[in-house]
């Protein structure tokens, strides 16, 4: 298979824009809440929907991308994810948002999974280290989404206009990258076997995933939460925790491929893993809250290149086909984003919100751990 600048540049797009068309979400979230009269449970049932479409999604994306190739899927996903999205800002009952929700977040995980397989694709025929870069484009993505939907809302733009104009951008970016996505599956995929059961290593690297996500997620949803309760920190700052969690993600990520590239991939994971340790262990024992989003910045470097390792290692592993071992991982992975909340919260009620963090660092351990294997699973 042919791969070349053009198809760098396609899937870097790609990850471009699905961080674009994921962060446009967020800024809308206070809007449907006061458009629909929403209550916090109602709320948290509604959100709940946004992952559900993406992980009913993810598994059957894996097996589309290894029959009909990723440009199909990656092109039709899009269109859905642009189509979808200006209805987030109007969705005019609690269940049409709901299923709205539900659409947007599939056409998300088809999207992910999909251009997930064309980049371990891209990287495997390059020769060289660039998941790390593609998943720091979906972070740029990310910032500029969400900078640019709140600045558009701040000067008065509804929210549907504020939509509409993210989603022109998200297809243009995708229209960009279309005439170069990978069209044909490589021939091992294609007439691989229609549905195999995760096992072996995809299984281990699965898991791996699910921890790590579990981590982000926690950080996302109870980082402004330990800053206050436990550092004093006024609540108008307290989302500076994740924003040194976010920075120093990306940060790590741009730079991954070569750090990658010098170091190889098991001793990054070891080294990120007890990095992501250290963090989360600093921002519970820190005497002070500067000292705190120092450990939040070390989760996010540390965190940064682990996924994307893995990532490559699925597409490396021989126990089933690249497409399917891929939808399998990232499954697994947003079901750490899902569940991460939760646990988090179930953990501190039952003993403290420091303890929980701690759990969170002993994770980090268990990926430094298994660097050796995750960091290079072949079978």
């Amino acid at each position: 298979m042919l791969v070349g600048p053009q198809q760098r540049l396609s899937t870097r797009l790609a990850f471009l824009a699905a961080g674009l068309a994921m962060a446009a979400w967020a800024p809308l979230v206070p809007f449907a809440k006061q458009r629909l009269g929403l209550g916090e449970a109602d709320l948290g049932l509604l959100l709940l929907c946004l992952g559900a479409g993406s992980l009913m999604a993810m598994p059957a994306i894996g097996l589309l991308t290894s029959r009909f190739g990723c440009r199909i899927v990656m092109l039709v996903s899009g269109l859905c994810v642009c189509l979808i999205m200006p209805a987030l800002a109007f969705a005019p009952t609690p269940l049409t948002l709901g299923a709205t929700l539900f659409g947007f977040g599939a056409s998300l995980g088809a999207l992910d999974v999909s251009m997930n397989v064309q980049a371990v694709i891209v990287e495997r025929e390059s020769g060289g280290r660039l998941m790390s870069g593609f998943h720091g484009l979906f972070s740029v993505g990310g910032f500029v989404g969400a900078g640019l939907m709140a600045a558009m809302l701040w000067f008065g733009l509804s929210p549907v206009a504020a939509t509409v104009i993210v989603a022109v951008l998200v297809a243009l970016a995708l229209l960009g990258g279309a005439p170069h996505f990978l069209r044909e599956p490589e021939a091992a995929d294609r007439d691989g076997p229609v549905f195999v059961v995760p096992h072996g290593a995809v299984i281990f690297i699965g898991l791996l995933c699910f921890l790590c996500f579990l981590a982000e997620g926690a950080i996302l949803d109870w980082s402004a939460l330990l800053l206050t309760a436990e550092q004093g920190m006024d609540a108008a700052r307290a989302g500076l925790g994740y924003a040194a969690f976010a920075v120093a993600m990306t940060i790590g990520r741009l730079t991954g491929d070569r750090v990658v590239a010098r170091l190889g991939g098991k001793r990054v994971m070891l080294l990120g893993g007890l990095c992501g340790a250290v963090g989360f262990f600093t921002s519970v024992v820190a005497p002070s809250a500067p000292l705190a989003l120092l450990g939040f910045l070390l989760v996010g470097l540390g965190a940064s290149n682990v996924v994307p390792i893995l990532f490559t290692a699925a597409g490396n592993q021989r126990a089933m086909p690249a497409g399917l071992a891929i939808g399998a991982i990232t499954t697994l992975g947003y079901a750490g984003i899902l569940a991460g909340p939760a646990v988090i919260g179930f953990v501190a009620h039952a003993s403290s919100l420091n303890l929980a963090f701690v759990g969170l660092g002993c994770a980090m351990l268990v990926i430094a751990a298994s660097a050796r294997l995750g960091g290079a699973a072949k079978a």
